[in-house]
């Protein structure tokens, strides 16, 4: 079968792998028929991902159908259409105990799939713990409704909540690409009096606004985006950011932005070291949370796609068979013709 491998830094290939198959008792086969691509992929493909094992399929945003399981699954039966969470989690160590899943100890447990074995871009995977990691499609939900269910909305569904937003709440989110996008989904799920959404592109803010996921947008460099909290709140500040660009200097404007006492949830991976100026920020008295997403949520997230509630297909504006991946991978690294998300066929459900 065909799969996208990462190679060496800076390069990613088509190369002809096996099948795979169960090798142990609570493992699925599951034959993908809809996937998409991460900014993680990207990073990935840069050499900004250390535990990146070089060989491996990428790829960790997919939906499929079972093709096999193992004699120790118990929740899930060949033909049973899915979605993948990003996570691969054993459910009994301390860290999945707590529900913090992307710490699960298992040599394959936390952020595996697509770094450190095999992912999603291509015809067929292995899921380890499958009866953990999968979670069941209703059948009147599409491929694409569900695609984001295991990693951006489940990152969006994670800062919402560790980030405390109450109703009534000011929310800045900095960064109005994909995982903005479900982020605010998930924000405004927990009745916030507005969402402030911040971004260097003004189709992205165009785009937020026009689906109801922002009321104010602050267009940087046009707009500072101090002075627009600043003015919002009777010049306190956000009540909780989320920082979900991972730009030069999106961290240092999360703190500012931010009123004392506030929460400030760092979502975006960085590829270079950030600052923490504690001198400059003194007295503001701010919580920072950051990390991996926990996606221990999955089936809540796909209880509020087949409810109407959120409807994540939005985010696809380009869509692609398997043969033009490639293709698919230049237009999302590129920022072309208004991209945000990618689908692609990769089989018939």
């Amino acid at each position: 079968m065909k799969a996208v491998v990462y190679a060496e830094k800076g390069k990613f290939e088509i190369r002809e792998k096996p099948k795979p198959s169960v090798i142990d008792a609570t493992d699925a086969i599951v034959r993908v028929t809809t996937a998409s691509i991460c900014t993680s992929d990207l990073h990935i493909r840069a050499g900004a991902v250390p535990r990146a094992v070089p060989g491996i399929t990428v790829g960790h945003e997919f939906v499929g159908v079972v093709e096999e399981v193992g004699r120790g699954v118990s929740r899930f039966s060949v033909g049973d259409r899915v979605a993948v969470n990003v996570e691969t989690f054993c459910g009994h160590c301390f860290y999945c105990r707590h529900g913090w899943v992307n710490n699960c100890t298992d040599p394959a447990g936390g952020w595996a799939m697509g770094c450190r074995i095999d992912g999603c871009q291509t015809e067929y995977v292995r899921v380890p713990f499958a009866d953990n990691g999968l979670t069941p499609i209703p059948a009147h939900v599409s491929d694409e409704k569900a695609l984001f269910t295991g990693d951006l909305l489940s990152t969006g569904y994670w800062a919402a909540d560790i980030g405390e937003v109450s109703e009534g709440d000011v929310v800045a989110i900095i960064g109005a690409g994909p995982t903005g996008i479900c982020t605010a989904m998930c924000v405004r799920m927990r009745k916030p009096s507005k969402i402030v959404m911040i971004d260097v592109q003004r189709e992205r803010l165009e785009f937020a606004e026009s689906h109801g996921l922002a009321d104010v947008t602050a267009l940087v460099p046009d707009e500072d985006p101090e002075e627009v909290l600043r003015s919002l709140t009777y010049g306190r500040g956000a009540d909780v950011v989320m920082e979900v660009a991972g730009g030069k200097d999106t961290f240092q404007t999360a703190w500012r932005i931010a009123r004392p006492n506030a929460v400030v949830v760092v979502v975006a991976m960085y590829e270079e070291p950030q600052m923490l100026p504690l001198p400059d920020m003194y007295g503001k008295n701010l919580v920072f949370k950051t990390g991996g997403v926990d996606a221990s949520h999955c089936q809540d997230i796909m209880d509020m796609i087949a409810s109407g509630d959120i409807d994540p297909s939005v985010l696809v504006t380009h869509r692609f068979d398997f043969d033009h991946i490639m293709d698919a991978y230049e237009l999302f690294a590129e920022h072309r013709d208004g991209v945000m998300k990618v689908a692609v066929k990769v089989s018939e459900p």
